[in-house]
């Protein structure tokens, strides 16, 4: 890809909705007071990825309404197989061809994650995310608070831990603030507002492009 890496969010970039709003209708499925609490997550969700909030305060009230356990992520993962974003799709051989200079960096979880882009030739060491604390029972009971995508600036520390300063160009691409900061802080060199899914006008405000496909990308790298 001409000395080229690109940083892709996963949720609504590399799958069309979120993930951890997907696990709370999986989770609650049954829960009498299931369509209030699901409505609370996703809201909690905007407002993070709005900037409206701070990340590690997104993530600790998401995760403190979520009742889940192992079972139901396994179950997760099986259907946001179904979930991929149409350009993507479109262009598997791309991003089967040129895995080794993508890296998936989000807020969501890894062990929902890796098994979703490992069908697109992405090896779980290209996939920068949280981990989930689980109990004997296997329920979620927490998250690895020192994985630095559980606070504030997760996604800067994470790339600039990978050490790209000698590509030539380094395209962060996302639908949220966390991926515009990205480039904010020098890490990337084009921030793409990934708008197939769900536009934000904070995060469109301040793109260097805004693309409405992974067909757009290519072309921008060509």
């Amino acid at each position: 890809m001409n000395n080229t890496t690109l940083i892709i969010d996963f949720d609504s970039t590399f799958i069309k909705i979120e993930s951890l709003d997907k696990l709370a209708e999986v989770s609650l499925e049954n829960h009498p007071d299931k369509d209030v609490i699901v409505n609370k997550i996703s809201s909690i969700t905007d407002q993070g990825m709005n900037g409206d909030i701070s990340f590690a305060e997104s993530l600790s009230e998401r995760i403190a309404l979520l009742k889940s356990d192992k079972t139901l992520i396994a179950k997760l993962v099986e259907q946001l197989k179904e979930e991929i974003s149409d350009s993507f799709v479109r262009n598997r051989s791309f991003v089967e061809e040129n895995a080794d200079d993508i890296y998936i960096v989000s807020s969501g979880f890894k062990e929902i994650i890796a098994p979703v882009v490992a069908e697109y030739n992405i090896e779980a060491s290209h996939v920068y995310a949280n981990t989930f604390e689980f109990d004997n029972q296997g329920n979620i009971i927490g998250v690895d608070n020192n994985n630095p995508l559980a606070g504030n600036g997760g996604k800067i520390k994470v790339v600039k831990s990978l050490n790209l300063a000698n590509n030539n160009n380094v395209i962060a691409i996302g639908d949220g603030y966390t991926d515009y900061e990205i480039k904010k802080s020098g890490m990337a060199t084009i921030f793409c507002a990934f708008t197939e899914n769900i536009s934000r006008d904070k995060v469109t405000a301040v793109a260097d492009h805004i693309t409405n496909s992974f067909d757009q990308i290519i072309t921008l790298i060509k």
